[in-house]
């Protein structure tokens, strides 16, 4: 199915960029203890809208068939596409020094006698406000001395930065196994014994929805708490491992979620049993993911950009576990299967120990380490 191949590629390429933009930015925006809020606010949005799509598409696969889910999403890219070009004009720019660092240069100046070198300085540094048709445009220059091909690769070498490492471990593997309920889902749910209809196997995601929903509402909010306790703890200083106790809210969710759905699946229990327990993993994605970009992007607030690329780079563990995984359901069961994801999910969420223990020192390795700091320094 070339078309359909054709579209799932471009869906995955799509969101990176996406989800780039919108996380760079909150690091940009907002104090440290205000990122795990927006980054759940974020990501309410991305997990709920996924949840809410399947809501609506089991409807329309059942009225209008199939085809047009596809119709639908193209309609609403087109409107969108249209909406962000004149809605969302680029705000990019190169940061000039702060005021006060320019206010030392000119008194510097000043005491030297460079009275016109202290105002050219200043005027450099002024920025003047575009009009809004000029912010439409398509290219905006640079904003990096860095060569293309140096930008190009950096994603690739963050993979030596451990921090980066577990998190792509962690949100890849969770979101991979989330996107396997909506492949299987359709298989376990029509037939025997639950033998639901295609618009009532589409109602199954109104539980992610919702749980998604709470676990986005609770996540951020408790997330930046935690780290401000914490930091009162520590004398007042904060450290990014703040961001991780939270994981022990993810292992129990996703232990109830994807164990949970394999047995009461397994043993053919009450529809409700593995409906809840779909929830349920989806509200452990909403803590992990708080936990995840939170960390990483206070670890490393530079390379915010060239980290969301290189966690993204999940799409292709996520796109390829869905072409082999009904096979492997129908061959082996779903407990398990749903036992093994379980596991590995576990595994992974007990690597954030040694990120708890170890990471200041693997951040400061990271930081003396002469090799990783030029290629990700921002010169040609």
């Amino acid at each position: 199915y070339p078309s359909f191949l054709g579209s799932r590629i471009i869906s995955a390429i799509g969101m990176a960029p996406y989800e780039i933009l919108v996380l760079a930015t909150i690091k940009d925006l907002y104090f440290v203890h205000e990122r795990g809020t927006r980054i759940a606010v974020w990501n309410l949005f991305l997990l709920c809208g996924i949840a809410g799509g399947a809501l609506i598409s089991g409807y329309i696969i059942q009225d209008l068939g199939y085809r047009w889910t596809f119709w639908v999403c193209a309609i609403l890219f087109g409107a969108l596409l249209i909406a962000t070009f004149f809605l969302v004009p680029e705000t990019t720019y190169v940061r000039p020094p702060t005021p006060a660092m320019t206010d030392q240069s000119s008194a510097s100046s000043k005491a030297n006698g460079d009275d016109e070198k202290a105002t050219a300085v200043e005027i450099e540094h002024t920025q003047t406000r575009r009009s809004y048709w000029s912010s439409l445009k398509v290219y905006n220059g640079t904003f990096s001395d860095a060569s293309f091909l140096r930008v190009f690769i950096r994603p690739f070498f963050l993979f030596f930065y451990p921090a980066i490492l577990w998190g792509f471990l962690l949100f890849g593997t969770t979101i991979t196994w989330i996107v396997v309920y909506s492949v299987v889902n359709a298989v376990i749910f029509v037939n025997p014994p639950y033998n639901f209809s295609v618009s009532q196997t589409g109602l199954i995601s109104l539980s992610p929805f919702i749980m998604t929903m709470i676990g986005e509402v609770v996540s951020g909010p408790m997330n930046d708490w935690i780290c401000v306790w914490l930091t009162k703890k520590n004398r007042g200083i904060y450290e990014p491992e703040f961001r991780l106790p939270m994981v022990i809210v993810v292992v129990l969710l996703g232990t109830v979620g994807f164990f949970g759905f394999g047995a009461t699946v397994h043993y053919q229990t009450h529809w409700s049993g593995p409906v809840l327990a779909f929830g349920f993993a989806n509200m452990a994605m909403a803590f992990a993911s708080t936990c995840v970009f939170g960390y990483v992007v206070d670890c490393y607030p530079d390379l915010s950009e060239e980290i969301f690329v290189a966690i993204n780079a999940r799409n292709l563990f996520t796109f390829g576990f869905t072409y082999f995984v009904n096979d492997w359901l129908e061959k082996e069961g779903v407990l398990a299967v749903f036992s093994v994801l379980g596991g590995l999910f576990l595994f992974v969420c007990f690597l954030t120990i040694p990120m708890w223990i170890f990471g200041k020192k693997i951040r400061s390795w990271i930081g003396r380490n002469q090799w990783l700091q030029s290629i990700m320094a921002d010169t040609r």
